[in-house]
């Protein structure tokens, strides 16, 4: 018998801009946009891929980055649609109304069109070595109990600690052209809600800058 949702899910609670997972460690998230590297010319493109190899190499925390994509959800636009061409008097507009309506619907079904958001997840862990190396440093996404030569912090100490980590990133990413936001409370309860209910039609969507 398969496990439950429930137990497959690691988020202990979300509060103040943080996720906490079931261990303790901590994860903050950055939703940002996209560059269309395609339409860059060969120098634009060696440039992208210097600096974006310059800012991956300047971190010494892990980063993870998810693309999360989902069939584009347009019932309300066409629901808006509709509304019009009944509010329309003129016949020959509700005619033209009516045809750019099946349209787009036709469009979106046929053509499969995806919606597509970006993130950078932001680690930190609940209890880190005082002096550690990258290799260990690695490890973050591991539970662990203290030690002797660990120290624990509070929430407040440890969600500053993961702010500045997260400004350093959306900084990061700025030298590179991408525009990024970091997620509250509310936008990271919809951005699980939507992972979780990937078939849900009536899903909460993440706010875009």
């Amino acid at each position: 018998m398969a496990a439950p949702v429930q137990q497959k899910i690691v988020v202990e609670e979300i509060k103040e801009g943080v996720v906490i997972l079931k261990g303790g460690d901590l994860r903050g998230v950055l939703m940002a946009s996209s560059i269309n590297f395609s339409l860059k010319s060969t120098d634009e493109q060696d440039s992208l891929i210097f600096k974006y190899q310059s800012f991956l190499n300047s971190l010494d925390f892990p980063i993870q980055i998810l693309m999360a994509s989902r069939h584009l959800n347009i019932e309300e636009y066409l629901a808006s649609v509709e509304q019009k061409r009944k509010e329309q008097d003129n016949e020959l507009l509700q005619i033209q109304i009516a045809e750019y309506y099946d349209f787009i619907k036709n469009l979106v079904e046929v053509g499969n069109i995806m919606d597509q958001s970006f993130f950078v997840v932001v680690p930190l862990a609940r209890v880190e070595k005082k002096e550690s190396g990258i290799i260990e440093k690695l490890g973050i996404f591991q539970s662990s109990k203290p030690k002797g030569n660990e120290e624990t912090k509070s929430f407040d100490e440890l969600r500053v600690q993961l702010w500045q980590r997260l400004e350093y990133v959306g900084s990061g990413l700025a030298g590179i052209g991408i525009k990024s936001t970091i997620l509250n409370t509310e936008e990271l309860t919809q951005l699980f809600y939507r992972m979780y209910n990937m078939g849900s039609k009536n899903v909460p969507t993440t706010p875009k800058e």
